[in-house]
């Protein structure tokens, strides 16, 4: 991380990626347990999950670990997790007919916020994927003032994807750290695409590493 930890401290921490199953909830684990090494408090959110069956999956492993980690984090899996449907699609597409409040989301931001030092937020999918159709995920990073971390893989195409995603944060004025998460392609990462990213950006953050 660039900044000393107590930047960190009463902020939240909006984690998104470059497109879906690129680590969005392993990163934050990570984070979670980063700050929380570091004596802060930590809480966690995810304002929509899709593909819930019975429950949401990703929420609910990531809320067992924040309450291990913060006992003080006290609320239910429907508070850190308020929209969930069972279509594993773009919660736009999930959601049906139903709608999507911004104000209920920050709303539920603000309160969980209230409960720790530093909230980690996880999105679904990568940054632009539609909550409304006038609401993507990049919108809620603005909405929420939040600090924003993007997760770009190390598989064949990641120089792409990330470049692509680092220009929407850009065109938003979101400020942004991005960390890449070296699982796929990841013997073969250092020959094709690190030299670029290296070259291009000087110095790269892995997650192992938090």
């Amino acid at each position: 991380m660039n900044q000393d930890i107590n930047y960190y401290k009463n902020k939240s921490i909006f984690i998104s990626a470059t497109n879906t199953n690129v680590g969005k909830t392993y990163a934050s684990e990570k984070f979670l347990r980063y700050f929380a090494r570091r004596g802060l408090k930590v809480g966690y959110y995810k304002p929509c999950e899709t593909g819930v069956i019975s429950e949401p999956l990703d929420g609910s492993k990531m809320l067992k670990l924040t309450k291990e980690l913060n006992p003080q984090f006290n609320v239910n899996i429907n508070e850190v997790v308020p929209y969930q449907y069972s279509l594993a699609a773009a919660p736009y597409v999930a959601k049906g007919n139903t709608t999507i409040s911004l104000e209920f989301l920050k709303q539920r931001k603000d309160y969980l916020q209230s409960l720790c030092d530093v909230l980690i937020i996880e999105g679904a999918g990568g940054l632009m994927v539609p909550l409304e159709i006038d609401l993507f995920i990049i919108d809620l990073i603005k909405e929420f003032k939040s600090e924003a971390v993007l997760i770009t893989p190390s598989k064949l195409g990641s120089i792409n994807d990330t470049l692509l995603s680092i220009q929407a944060l850009e065109s938003r004025n979101i400020d942004f750290e991005f960390f890449i998460n070296l699982y796929e392609d990841k013997q073969d990462f250092n020959i094709v695409s690190e030299p670029f990213l290296k070259d291009y950006f000087k110095t790269l953050q892995f997650l192992d590493n938090l």
